[in-house]
């Protein structure tokens, strides 16, 4: 407020209100015993009845009383020194059938009680259709991180489980064939494509089992496909994801395998373009049509060796690619006749020379 004086006035010192104090404890109050009187006092706290007691004679000073510390509990599965202050446990699975909001009873003081307790409501509360669920989900887990595989071809290889327990088409079938063909086709999906023969060494499932259970996973897919319509599609306990069109795969191609197998055998990046412009200009002409992509994928990539002279001998790259090296110098012997049309002007920028490619024997 601005207010004029007159000449030799004296302004009114306006009061000033002072600030409260900030609570503080009274550090001068002191819990003792009113028997014993003895200070410093001899107190206990009894946790499991919440009393404070005088530990000299016994008398109950305060009953019932607040817990102040944190209440940590640990839901960790894996965690072996109680070190993990989680004091909630897992948000639900929606992979899972039910709510999967009830409640759990502990083990408690490990008496026999707690035990029958415990055993009795796991036993009301057994679900064998999460129970088979959740085996094949950690049994999917344990493939993929074998293999390096990402964790988005787990999450996909998941969700196609779920899709075919909930089909019912799939009853008599191994679980082991089913989870073989998830990873197979989850692979495909996510841009890491990986043979029927990889696949075999994974889940040792038969070549012949797995193309049976992924012909019947591929049209079980494209049907669910056809019937939402590209609508939403509800995963479970009301939640709509986001609804992605199926498309079905199609043969591996032996340029997305090339990336693989060079990083395997320590080749640098030129080398594997080169390797994979190859396989992109074999397909493109038809030069080893009917063979495996692996035979063709394992041609390019000895093709690419000599031409940048970071050379890798056919029994090397057949012991990655999982092919004899008789098979890749065939091949490498049919990719030779046509160097001329495989040549494209990128390869020739990237440092290829031609001079160092070895003549193939008859």
């Amino acid at each position: 407020m601005s207010y004029t004086l007159s000449p030799g006035a004296i302004p009114d010192v306006e009061p000033q209100v002072e600030a409260p104090d900030e609570w503080r404890q009274n550090l001068s109050v002191r819990m003792i015993c009113p028997d014993c009187k003895e200070d410093p006092p001899n107190l206990v706290e009894d946790p499991q009845a919440a009393d404070v007691i005088c530990e000299d004679c016994g008398m109950v000073l305060s009953q019932r009383g607040i817990d102040q510390r944190a209440e940590w509990r640990t839901f960790a599965n894996d965690d072996q020194g109680n070190d993990d202050p989680s004091r909630v446990g897992e948000g639900p699975n929606l992979l899972l059938n039910g709510s999967q909001l009830q409640t759990n009873i502990a083990f408690g003081d490990g008496s026999l009680r707690s035990k029958e307790l415990h055993r009795a409501q796991s036993k009301a509360n057994a679900d064998k259709g999460n129970k088979n669920l959740l085996q094949a989900f950690k049994q999917i887990g344990a493939y993929c991180d074998s293999y390096d595989l990402p964790n988005v071809v787990a999450d996909a290889a998941k969700h196609i489980f779920k899709d075919a327990e909930d089909s019912k088409n799939f009853k008599g079938k191994s679980t082991e064939a089913i989870i073989a063909g998830c990873i197979f086709i989850a692979c495909r999906r996510n841009k890491v494509p990986r043979t029927f023969r990889e696949i075999y060494d994974m889940t040792h499932v038969s070549k012949k089992e797995i193309g049976r259970t992924f012909k019947l996973l591929e049209s079980m897919l494209a049907k669910q496909d056809k019937q939402s319509g590209g609508k939403a599609k509800v995963i479970g306990n009301g939640v709509v994801g986001i609804h992605e069109a199926y498309q079905g795969t199609v043969t591996t191609n032996p340029d997305e395998l090339c990336s693989r197998f060079c990083a395997q055998l320590g080749m640098d990046f030129a080398t594997t373009e080169v390797a994979k412009s190859l396989a992109l200009g074999m397909a493109s002409i038809g030069a080893l049509a009917g063979r495996s992509p692996l035979s063709g994928a394992a041609a390019c990539i000895y093709m690419a060796s000599l031409l940048m002279d970071q050379v890798r001998s056919p029994k090397a790259i057949g012991e990655v690619a999982k092919v004899s090296d008789s098979t890749i110098r065939s091949a490498y012997k049919s990719l030779y006749a046509e160097k001329e049309t495989l040549l494209s002007e990128d390869v020739l920028k990237r440092g290829a020379d031609v001079e160092k490619l070895v003549k193939p024997t008859n």
